[in-house]
Protein backbone atom coordinates (compact mmCIF):
# COMPACT_ATOMS: atom_id res chain seq x y z
CA UNK A 1 0.00 0.00 0.00
CA UNK A 2 1.36 3.52 -1.04
CA UNK A 3 2.49 5.87 1.97
CA UNK A 4 -0.04 8.30 1.55
CA UNK A 5 -3.21 5.81 1.21
CA UNK A 6 -2.06 3.76 4.32
CA UNK A 7 -1.49 7.28 6.23
CA UNK A 8 -5.25 8.35 5.15
CA UNK A 9 -6.70 4.38 5.39
CA UNK A 10 -5.44 4.61 9.42
CA UNK A 11 -6.66 8.14 9.93
CA UNK A 12 -2.80 9.32 10.81
CA UNK A 13 -3.54 12.23 8.15
CA UNK A 14 -7.51 12.75 7.41
CA UNK A 15 -6.54 13.80 4.03
CA UNK A 16 -4.62 11.98 1.06
CA UNK A 17 -3.68 15.18 -0.51
CA UNK A 18 -1.93 16.36 2.42
CA UNK A 19 -0.35 12.82 3.43
CA UNK A 20 1.15 13.32 -0.23
CA UNK A 21 2.42 16.44 0.38
CA UNK A 22 4.55 16.05 3.61
CA UNK A 23 5.54 12.93 1.92
CA UNK A 24 6.93 14.78 -1.53
CA UNK A 25 8.27 17.70 0.65
CA UNK A 26 10.51 15.23 2.44
CA UNK A 27 8.40 15.67 6.25
CA UNK A 28 7.85 11.71 6.41
CA UNK A 29 10.65 10.14 7.25
CA UNK A 30 10.99 6.19 7.02
CA UNK A 31 12.98 3.95 8.64
CA UNK A 32 15.58 6.81 8.60
CA UNK A 33 15.23 8.16 5.00
CA UNK A 34 13.13 10.38 3.90
CA UNK A 35 10.21 8.69 1.61
CA UNK A 36 8.07 10.38 -1.36
CA UNK A 37 4.33 9.37 -0.99
CA UNK A 38 4.27 6.36 -3.86
CA UNK A 39 6.88 4.73 -0.95
CA UNK A 40 5.46 0.41 -0.39
CA UNK A 41 4.37 0.73 3.56
CA UNK A 42 5.83 -2.87 4.63
CA UNK A 43 5.39 -4.26 7.94
CA UNK A 44 7.41 -2.90 10.76
CA UNK A 45 8.35 0.34 9.13
CA UNK A 46 8.37 3.28 12.00
CA UNK A 47 7.09 6.61 10.42
CA UNK A 48 8.57 10.05 11.83
CA UNK A 49 5.94 13.00 10.67
CA UNK A 50 6.92 16.12 10.51
CA UNK A 51 3.29 17.92 10.48
CA UNK A 52 2.67 21.47 11.08
CA UNK A 53 4.81 22.02 15.04
CA UNK A 54 4.01 18.60 15.81
CA UNK A 55 6.60 15.11 15.77
CA UNK A 56 4.36 11.79 15.52
CA UNK A 57 6.25 8.81 15.68
CA UNK A 58 4.23 5.79 14.48
CA UNK A 59 5.24 1.74 13.77
CA UNK A 60 3.48 -0.31 10.96
CA UNK A 61 2.14 -3.48 12.97
CA UNK A 62 0.48 -4.61 10.01
CA UNK A 63 -0.99 -3.60 6.88
CA UNK A 64 -4.97 -2.82 6.89
CA UNK A 65 -7.47 -3.84 4.12
CA UNK A 66 -8.52 -0.83 1.65
CA UNK A 67 -10.90 0.65 3.74
CA UNK A 68 -10.82 0.83 7.52
CA UNK A 69 -13.14 1.20 10.90
CA UNK A 70 -12.29 3.73 12.84
CA UNK A 71 -12.33 0.95 16.25
CA UNK A 72 -9.64 -1.11 14.61
CA UNK A 73 -6.80 1.51 13.66
CA UNK A 74 -4.87 -0.13 16.59
CA UNK A 75 -4.47 -3.42 15.32
CA UNK A 76 -2.64 -1.77 12.88
CA UNK A 77 -0.53 1.10 13.90
CA UNK A 78 1.05 2.15 17.33
CA UNK A 79 2.00 5.61 18.23
CA UNK A 80 5.55 5.70 19.96
CA UNK A 81 6.26 9.10 20.38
Amino acid sequence: MRLDKFLKVTRIIKRRTVAKELADNGNIVVNGDPKKSSYDVKKGDIFEIKYFNKNIKVKVLDLPPESLKKEFVEDYVKIIG
